[in-house]
């Protein structure tokens, strides 16, 4: 395997339960997608996963058995998903699957999901969607190659080759909107929303429609799930000081901070990292 492969092709088998392949994409789709990853269940065990809020949006093309998926809960039985895409939730995601699943999942970024679905992503928010619903006939018809595909390589090739020709004739994003939105990142989500529609120019009702559509989400919820994911990330290196990292997030105090953590997580802090 080349040095090059090395780099953007990563593996992580689980004591042969499950198999993950990971595949960080070139430059040119930096900007629109994450990552590539390749899953594959081995053994007929029943497991439970929870997602946390966060700024991904996948899209997720099986060739097995779904998952079972609930928003903020335990899914039910009827709460089944094979092939879809799902928008930016603030809140947990409780994941289930039963030991036949196989699948590539695309992750993308809020601005590359725009540009690559060609849909408000408002219509995405809070919900998982079908993908014959959001992609048609081209869905169904990558599903198919990446399902006859020999190995992961070239699945991530297929889909990386897909991803770049939706976008190359795609419209670009709304610069202000970008603008906005890669400010409200770069602070860490402290930046005040009514500085950032003085600095457009623009209301903060119109700033948040514009967002509803790029993102999903207006932009005080993108400062909640940014503040809260740089708190997660904080936690593992400053164990236990949840009150200096309530201050360096910029929370008005600790109680504001197990306050948001509850409803992004679904747990308390100490909670959430308690030994199990």
């Amino acid at each position: 395997m080349s040095t090059e492969t090395e780099r953007h092709h990563e593996q992580h088998p689980s004591a042969g339960r499950f198999e993950m392949v990971r595949r960080v994409p070139g430059p040119s789709l930096a900007d629109a997608i994450t990552d590539i990853c390749g899953y594959r269940e081995m053994l007929p065990v029943r497991s439970r996963n929870i997602e946390y809020a966060s700024l991904t949006v996948p899209l997720v093309i099986s060739f097995a058995e779904p998952f079972a998926i609930g928003l903020g809960r335990d899914p039910g039985d009827n709460d089944r998903f094979a092939s879809f895409t799902a928008g930016l939730y603030a809140g947990p995601v409780v994941i289930e699957s039963f030991g036949g699943a196989c699948c590539v999942q695309i992750n993308f970024t809020p601005l590359g999901a725009r540009r690559f679905f060609g849909l408000p992503m408002s219509e995405l928010t809070d919900r998982m969607v079908g993908l014959d619903n959001v992609l048609g006939l081209e869905g169904i018809a990558l599903r198919e190659r990446l399902g006859n595909a020999r190995d992961w390589s070239t699945r991530f090739a297929i889909a990386e080759g897909f991803v770049a020709a939706r976008l190359a004739e795609a419209k670009w994003m709304s610069a202000e909107v970008a603008w906005a939105y890669r400010r409200v990142i770069g602070s860490g989500g402290r930046t005040r929303i009514s500085v950032l529609a003085d600095e457009l120019g623009w209301s903060r009702k119109h700033l948040a429609t514009k967002f509803s559509d790029a993102i999903g989400i207006g932009p005080k919820t993108l400062s909640r799930i940014v503040r809260f994911n740089r708190a997660l990330s904080l936690s593992k290196q400053q164990e236990d000081d949840w009150a200096g990292i309530a201050a360096d997030c910029g929370y008005a105090d600790q109680a504001h901070l197990v306050r948001e953590f509850r409803q992004l997580a679904g747990e308390t802090p100490t909670a959430l990292f308690a030994p199990a």
